[in-house]
């Protein structure tokens, strides 16, 4: 597309509320769609992805002419016919808007207005764990009120996994806060996203969907609940990846967040799947002191095959530090002269030098002995040194 079309958008007045590359992926499919009208999937996708109805509107005033899939061997100039003498049509707008989705802000909370700012008028606790559950049942949506879907019943499907019967349609405020939480991670394994729609007049309904897709809707879920549950201050998310897919686990800094990525994916063949475990075992947001222990144990048992590339590559005092650690406190022998007098937050922090061992030493095997120090002191609380004080 030509520099003299790309300037032409004005994207000022767009703002972006899903992740921008999920935005871009399915916008392409829609680009490379044949059937079905495209106009319709793309005001669909511009009506969720985008704030407000500006995009949409915009897009309807534009001549619609060819369908950009129609001819998949036609060139830019030849599909879009005269687009280029006498302006876009639809196909080139929503082409060129995908391309430059980059360059769309994201969409944010509104900065707090005077009240709030000067601390009066309003109250500064005014999402309550209720609030925040309400939310949430927006979030998943209503319920037909001819209740004729062709969809298995939603009730049972909850009840099935979930083991607590009644709980569609959603009423957040019988929910305990296990339920709360059991519902996101149920919702989560059950969520699909429709590229297809049709409106339903009657009594005031509203959409229904088909052609229902559980990869975007999922990447969708986890971003919105996690925008919910950071508001109210609740620390946890959905599992993006790994054994935990869609589990609850505790919120982590960049660095961790980052190292549980490398880890899980990036480990040896031979020590993967317990990687995978371990990494679950410790972070979901049930975890137990004891369940805290066995992955710690699982990790100290990598750990141990790879002791002569640790005092190769690491050192002797700090394999021996590493090494006294598990054999030595309440951890993997459990004897009775192991120490036990210490906090759970010793653990969590010999999780994540083990868990960082095990990643840095993966990467000696391949040559990157390098950096071996300088991302363990990146994920420690304690510091240098392997034995806290």
């Amino acid at each position: 597309m030509g520099d003299d079309k790309a300037v032409s958008l004005d994207l000022s007045n767009y703002e972006l509320r899903w992740p921008t590359s999920l935005f871009v992926a399915e916008g392409e499919r829609i680009l490379q769609s044949t059937g079905s009208p495209w106009e319709e999937r793309a005001k669909r996708l511009l009506t969720e992805a985008l704030v407000g109805t500006t995009a949409v509107a915009d897009f309807e005033e534009i001549p619609s002419h060819k369908d950009p899939a129609a001819d998949p061997w036609a060139t830019t100039a030849s599909r879009w016919g005269t687009a280029h003498q006498a302006g876009k049509d639809q196909c080139d707008w929503f082409d060129e808007l995908i391309k430059r989705a980059t360059e769309l802000r994201q969409a944010a909370a509104p900065r707090p207005y005077w009240p709030r700012r000067h601390g009066s008028g309003l109250s500064h606790d005014d999402r309550t764990p209720r609030e925040t559950r309400q939310d949430f049942a927006r979030l998943i949506g209503e319920y037909c009120v001819d209740d004729h879907d062709d969809l298995p019943d939603a009730s049972e499907a909850i009840e099935r996994r979930l083991g607590i019967p009644d709980l569609w349609p959603l009423a957040p405020e019988t929910w305990d806060e296990e339920t709360f939480y059991g519902l996101i991670e149920v919702l989560h394994d059950l969520v699909s996203r429709p590229r297809k729609r049709w409106h339903h007049s009657h009594g005031g309904c509203g959409w229904h969907h088909s052609e229902f897709h559980n990869g975007p809707a999922r990447i969708l879920y986890r971003c919105k609940v996690n925008q919910l549950l950071r508001e109210a201050g609740i620390e946890y998310e959905p599992a993006a990846e790994g054994e935990d897919l869609g589990r609850l686990v505790a919120v982590t800094d960049d660095a961790r967040s980052a190292l549980v990525h490398r880890a899980r994916n990036d480990s040896a063949p031979d020590i993967m799947t317990r990687i995978r475990h371990a990494i679950a075992l410790f972070r979901g947001h049930d975890t137990t002191v004891e369940s805290k222990r066995s992955a710690i144990v699982t990790l100290a048992g990598v750990l141990e095959e790879r002791r002569a590339l640790i005092k190769d590559h690491i050192g002797k005092h700090d394999d021996w530090a590493l090494f006294e650690i598990a054999n030595r406190y309440d951890l993997r022998h459990r004897n009775a002269d192991q120490r036990g007098d210490y906090d759970e937050a010793f653990m969590d922090c010999i999780f994540w030098r083990y868990l960082a061992t095990v990643e840095l030493t993966t990467d000696s095997q391949c040559g990157c002995q390098g950096r071996l120090m300088t991302r363990c002191e990146g994920v420690s609380p304690v510091g240098r040194g392997w034995v806290a004080r």
